[in-house]
C-alpha cells in the first residue's frame, strides 16, 4: 500500500475539510475550548499505518487545540476470537507511539467494541482481559466518567453492555451526574456508539437503549447540548429536542485500505472519508462542529 495515496484527495474532498459541512449557527458568544474529537483510529502494526496515523495527528494539532476526545476502537482489533495476547499487545504498544506523538494534550478516551480482549484462557484470572484494561490503557479513570473544563461539563459513557446500552449501575450514576450539576450548565456526552444516527438506518450500530437515554436528556434539556459518536465510520449530524448528535467519521476511514465497491472513493468507507471534528465550545452553551477529511 502506497501510504502517500492516503494523503492525496480530489477537489470533491477539499471542499469536505475547507468547507464547514457540519457546522452550527455562528453565535456572538466566546469560544472558551476548541477540543479535536477522533475515532476509530484502529491502530495496527501493519501497512505502515503507525507512521501514517501519526501523520495525521500532525494535521489535527494544526488547530490550536485545548485537549482531544478519543471515541474508541483505538486499536484494530482484540474482540475477536482467536486474537493471541502477543497481537493484542501490538497493536496496543502501536497505539502507545501514536498517544505519545501528542503527548503535550489531554486525551479523554471511551472504551470501543473492538479494544478489549475476550478470548483470554483464565477471564477474570487475567488482568489484561475486558474492559478494564481497555481503560488502563487508555488512561481512563473508571470505563465510565466526567470532567469539566471553563464552564463544560464532559461525560464519557461506556455502551459495550447487552444490547448496546448502558448497564444499570452506569445509567443510575449518570441520572445523578446530571441531577446535580447547577441548572444550565453545558453538557458534552461522548460514546463509541452513536445515542442518535441517521446512519443506523442502513448501518446498525445505534445505543439500544436510545429511548431511555432521549427521555433523561429531555428532563436536562437546559444542560445537555451535544452527544459525540463514532462505530459507523459514517458522519453525519441529528438534531432533536435541542440536543446536538454528530457521528463523526472515523480516522481510519476503511480500516486504512483502500475500501471496496460501496466506497464513494479510494480510502472511504462508503460516501465518509477518513477525518476528525474539531469541535468549538462557546460560553453560552453553544457549539460548532466541523469535520476535516485527511485526504490532503
Amino acid at each position: 500500500m502506497n501510504r502517500r495515496k492516503f494523503l492525496k484527495n480530489s477537489g470533491a474532498t477539499l471542499a469536505i475539510s475547507a468547507a464547514p459541512a457540519l457546522s452550527m449557527a455562528k453565535t456572538k458568544a466566546k469560544a472558551v475550548l476548541t477540543v479535536a474529537h477522533i475515532t476509530d483510529v484502529h491502530i495496527t502494526p501493519d501497512n505502515d499505518v503507525p507512521q501514517r496515523s501519526i501523520e495525521c495527528l500532525q494535521q489535527v494539532v494544526k488547530h490550536q487545540l485545548d485537549f482531544f476526545l478519543n471515541g474508541g476502537d483505538a486499536i484494530m482489533d482484540a474482540s475477536y476470537d482467536g486474537t493471541s495476547r502477543e497481537r493484542m499487545l501490538a497493536q496496543w504498544d502501536t497505539w502507545d507511539a501514536f498517544r505519545n506523538s501528542v503527548s503535550d494534550y489531554e486525551m479523554y478516551s471511551c472504551i470501543g467494541n473492538h479494544d478489549p480482549w475476550w478470548d483470554v484462557p483464565a477471564k477474570e484470572a487475567d488482568e489484561m482481559y475486558g474492559l478494564p484494561y481497555v481503560a488502563k490503557r487508555l488512561g481512563m479513570p473508571n470505563r465510565y466518567y466526567s470532567f469539566s473544563k471553563k464552564g463544560w461539563h464532559f461525560i464519557i459513557l461506556d455502551g459495550n453492555h447487552k444490547g448496546v446500552t448502558l448497564d444499570d449501575e452506569q445509567f443510575l450514576w449518570l441520572e445523578n451526574e446530571l441531577e446535580r450539576l447547577p441548572a444550565n450548565t453545558p453538557v458534552l456526552l461522548m460514546s463509541h456508539y452513536p445515542i442518535l444516527t441517521v446512519t443506523g438506518a442502513w448501518e446498525g450500530g445505534q445505543h439500544g437503549d436510545h429511548m431511555k437515554l432521549k427521555q433523561l436528556f429531555y428532563k436536562h434539556k437546559d444542560k445537555v447540548k451535544v452527544c459525540l459518536g463514532g462505530h459507523q465510520h459514517l458522519l453525519d449530524r441529528v438534531w432533536y429536542n435541542e440536543v446536538q448528535y454528530y457521528c463523526n467519521g472515523s480516522m481510519s476511514g476503511f480500516w486504512w485500505g483502500e475500501g471496496d465497491e460501496r466506497s464513494a472513493a479510494a480510502y472511504y468507507y462508503q460516501e465518509t472519508p477518513p477525518g476528525y471534528a474539531i469541535l468549538n465550545l462557546y460560553e453560552d452553551g453553544t457549539l460548532d462542529n466541523t469535520y476535516y477529511s485527511l485526504l490532503q
